[in-house]
Parts: C-alpha cells; sequence; structure tokens
C-alpha cells in the first residue's frame, strides 16, 4: 500500500512545486519605446496596451513605456529593433531602411474614418505590404496608431479651398517628402520645405503663410498662436507603426504572441474611433481660441481627392515605379 501511495505524494508534491515557481517566476520586460510625449495620445495608447498586456498574459509579460523618445529617435529606435535590443515600438515608419516604407504617407487614398478602418485592417493591401517590408528587416508590423487626419492651418484666408484649379494665394510648410509636395502643389497650393522644430518660426516671420502636414491636435498644441484658419481637408493621416523586434518576438510562446496580435489588432481600431474625437476636440478649441475651422464632408473633398490622386504617376521618379503601379491599383477610391 505504501508504495502505492508513496509516487502518488511525490508527483503532487512535484505539482506544487511547479505551479509555486511558475506563480513566482520573473516576467519578460519588453520595452516599448515611443516618440510622442507623456501627455500625447500616442502615449496613452501604448500604457493601455501595457496595461492589456500584463493583465492578458496573467503578468509573464510586461511592457515598460518609454515616451518622449527617451530611448533615441525613431530611426535609432528602429535600428535597435532590428539588432534585439528594443523590443516594441510605436514610432514614424522610417524610410532610412527601406524608401518604400514611405507609401503610407501617399496623400488621397484616405479621407475618412471608415476608410481607416477598412484599409489599415490586418487583411487589407496597406498592412500586408508594410509587413512584408519590415519584415524584410527583421521587425514584425503589430498594428497602427491613427491620431487624426491631416488638414492646412495658415494666417490668411485660401482662395477656394475645394478648387484644386485655383491658385490658393499661400505658400505652406510641407514635409521634405515628395507625397506631401505633390499632394499640396495639386490642390493648389505653393510649398516649402522646412524642418518640423522650426516651423512655427517660420509662420511667425512669415516665411511660409500656413502649415501643410499637421494632423488637427498638433496643430492646436503647437501653432495655435500662429494660425487664423484651419482647412480640415483630411488628404493624409498622421500615423505610427506598432512593431516588435523578430529576435524579441521569437522568444515569445504562440499562445501570448496571439495574446499580443489580437491587443494591437483591436486597439488600432480603436484608434481610429478616438482620433475622430481627437479631431473633433481639438477644432472646437480651435474655434473657442477665434480661429476659423472649415470641416468638409468625403463628397465634398472629391475634388481636391482626385486631383492628388492624379499625381500618383510622378511618385514613379523617385519610388519603385513596380509599387506605385501596385499602389494605385489597391488604394484608388472607391467610386
Amino acid at each position: 500500500m505504501l508504495n502505492k501511495i508513496f509516487p502518488a505524494v511525490c508527483a503532487a508534491a512535484a505539482t506544487a512545486i511547479f505551479s509555486f515557481n511558475t506563480a513566482f517566476a520573473s516576467p519578460t520586460i519588453i520595452k516599448f519605446a515611443g516618440q510622442s510625449s507623456a501627455d500625447h495620445p500616442a502615449t496613452a495608447f501604448m500604457n493601455n496596451i501595457a496595461s492589456q498586456v500584463k493583465e492578458k498574459t496573467d503578468g509573464r509579460i510586461e511592457l515598460k513605456v518609454y515616451p518622449a523618445s527617451q530611448l533615441g529617435n525613431y530611426s535609432t529606435v528602429y535600428q535597435e529593433q532590428i539588432m534585439g535590443t528594443i523590443g516594441l515600438s510605436c514610432i514614424s515608419l522610417p524610410s532610412d531602411f527601406d524608401p518604400r516604407m514611405e507609401l503610407v504617407y501617399i496623400n488621397g487614398y484616405v479621407n475618412s474614418y471608415d476608410d481607416a478602418k477598412r484599409l489599415f485592417a490586418p487583411d487589407q493591401w496597406m498592412f500586408k505590404k508594410l509587413s512584408q517590408f519590415n519584415e524584410r528587416l527583421g521587425v514584425k508590423l503589430l498594428g497602427f496608431f491613427i491620431e487624426g487626419f491631416i488638414g492646412t492651418g495658415t494666417t490668411k484666408e485660401v482662395a477656394e479651398p475645394l478648387n484644386p484649379n485655383v491658385p490658393k494665394g499661400v505658400v505652406v510648410r510641407i514635409p521634405n517628402m515628395n507625397v506631401y509636395k505633390f499632394g499640396a502643389e495639386a490642390m493648389g497650393y505653393k510649398t516649402m520645405s522646412i524642418p518640423y522644430p522650426e516651423v512655427y518660426q517660420a509662420i511667425q516671420t512669415k516665411v511660409v503663410d500656413g502649415v501643410d502636414g499637421y494632423p488637427v491636435a498638433a496643430a492646436y498644441t503647437a501653432l495655435s498662436d500662429a494660425i487664423k484658419y484651419w482647412y480640415n481637408t483630411k488628404y493624409s493621416i498622421e500615423f505610427l507603426g506598432c512593431m516588435m523586434s523578430e529576435k524579441v518576438w521569437a522568444t515569445i510562446t504562440p499562445e501570448d504572441q496571439k495574446v499580443i496580435q489580437d491587443i494591437f489588432t483591436s486597439a488600432t481600431m480603436a484608434s481610429i474611433d478616438n482620433a475622430k474625437e481627437i479631431d473633433d476636440h481639438y477644432m472646437d478649441l480651435m474655434r473657442k481660441k477665434g480661429i476659423k475651422v472649415y470641416d468638409y464632408t468625403t463628397e465634398e473633398l472629391a475634388p481636391i481627392t482626385a486631383a492628388i490622386v492624379k499625381t500618383w504617376p510622378d511618385l514613379k521618379k523617385t519610388m519603385d515605379p513596380a509599387l506605385i503601379d501596385e499602389f494605385q491599383k489597391e488604394m484608388a477610391p472607391r467610386k
């Protein structure tokens, strides 16, 4: 009888010891690097994801959030993800490592929140294409943070903002990217490339009459003392990629990989809903501050969208022609 009981007791003890060790095992800590300030919606998005990951993996994985480029600018962070020294990020997609990453910044393919939900879903062309580019570099795309739509802020009124055939009578700052240059000029603006930190001074000193390439929240928080008009033309969208080092991803169990992927997929769609609230909130603040705000329906924006779409073939001069052909086929606005 003792011979039968003893193995059973040993097995129960072993199970108890294993459970004890599992319960008190140290969690896997993963650095989660961001470029946005601590009070920015993108950082709130990151903190929410970190809470969900800890809860849904029963504490096995913890994400330590580093906002405000604490771990370096987005190019540095991406480089470290390739090496595996930073696990996770919510940053701009750097074109330093693959110029095709600029694909997502092309103007004119998304100008409604419903469009964004459809086009940025994991089973859609844009997600799959960007995944390919990242995987080639050893980085896994998990999802996106969508802050809101981009418009144009100016110090003086624009001539017929919805008519692309009418010169707007203003010079606007653009990021140093052809996708923004072609888009703004197609709408009738004259453009000048100015680095982001110098935009406020450029407007104040009248080097330019306004700004192109800012989402609503950034335009309000950074430029509300400088601009008098806001045209919410939604010709582009403020976008951050959520990416994990493949080297770090490989250390995570398949079960926890699925948990993490599902969290990012849901968070991506939720960020689009939040983007509308953020845009509306900051346009209300603009109005209260005396800035004249013009918001438009998708139908009203159709003429300038069509004008921007016509510039897509010009991108073949600086981007992969075959990729632009594919982009035109897959991302043309629905009729």
